[in-house]
């Protein structure tokens, strides 16, 4: 998690041990866990906003080749019959 092997965990936290207490240590580490679980859905969601604008513009730039299509294939008759080719 975030690179920190096991050694640097521990020495963290026993540096926190130190600093905050063990009384305050459980508060902080909730406080801590909460922010962590804010941050992934705030992330996760911002990814889905993105996903889905992708898809959408997928979709238009789909609909735009598929209209350009359709008036060619409509343009080219009406060449044909004018006696242009």
């Amino acid at each position: 998690m975030f690179g920190i092997g096991m050694p640097e965990m521990i020495l963290i936290l026993i540096v926190a041990l130190i600093v905050i207490g063990p009384q305050k240590l459980p508060e902080l580490a909730k406080a801590l866990g909460r922010g962590v679980a804010e941050f992934r859905k705030a992330t996760r969601e911002f990814r889905e906003s993105l996903d889905i604008d992708v898809v959408e513009d997928g979709y238009d730039v789909l609909r735009n080749n598929v209209k350009e299509d359709i008036a060619e294939a409509i343009r080219k008759p009406r060449k044909a019959e004018n006696g242009k080719k």
